[in-house]
């Protein structure tokens, strides 16, 4: 199904700039979705700019570097490993610093992930002012994370194992960070079925985030 292919009832309720959150196991379409919240925001508040915080591309061009830093986080990558915490901090904080305007509606997609990142972008919050961000949390089991995950390539013996273990460090370090979002008063905090088709789930979100009618 093409991304811009969902039709909703138009929504007429941002009045502010919005700030989304999408967290969720790997292989549960947090990307995707993101890509299609986007475009609805660019259809409906078309006079707001929108900001995609998205921290793949600077990780991988820092991994690409030839100094000990650099060695060290592409080390970890290769073993399959999270990259720490002030590293992950320093990526979407100098992404934000050097480039958020102000006014932009903000989509964050897979980041944080860590408790204690978390507890630092939830500073970042609250220095830009964003009331009321709104988190997105696509749930899905731990089968459908490996089903789509063992689709997305090979299922030899090596990327079946780097699968269970990204989606133990997924249990172990994103589901505390997902609890501290759910019970902070100052988030919103929508829990999303994404064992769903696309559409579907890109129109549960609409319904629950803005309230409309999507169907």
């Amino acid at each position: 199904m093409a991304l811009n292919s969902v039709k909703l009832t138009p929504m007429t309720n941002i009045t502010k700039p919005e700030t989304f959150i999408f967290i969720g196991p790997s292989g549960c379409g947090k990307g995707t979705q993101a890509e299609l919240l986007i475009t609805y925001l660019k259809e409906n508040d078309p006079n707001r700019g929108i900001f995609y915080l998205e921290t793949g591309e600077k990780i991988r061009s820092f991994m690409s570097g030839d100094k000990y830093s650099n060695k060290l986080s592409k080390k970890l990558y290769e073993d399959g490993k999270l990259q720490p915490e002030f590293l992950a901090v320093w990526v979407w904080a100098d992404i934000l610093i050097e480039n958020l305007k102000g006014d932009e509606n903000l989509v964050v997609d897979g980041t944080p992930r860590k408790l204690r990142e978390a507890k630092v972008f939830d500073t970042a919050i609250r220095f830009y002012d964003r009331k009321e961000t709104n988190v997105i949390f696509i749930n899905v089991s731990r089968g459908w994370s490996r089903q789509r995950l063992s689709e997305r390539g090979r299922t030899d013996d090596k990327i079946l194992g780097d699968i269970e273990r990204r989606l133990n460090w997924y249990e172990k370090e994103v589901v505390p960070t997902i609890e501290y979002f759910k019970t902070d008063p100052n988030y919103k905090f929508y829990e999303i079925n994404g064992e769903q088709s696309i559409e579907e789930v890109h129109r549960e979100i609409i319904g629950k985030v803005f309230k409309e009618n999507t169907f």
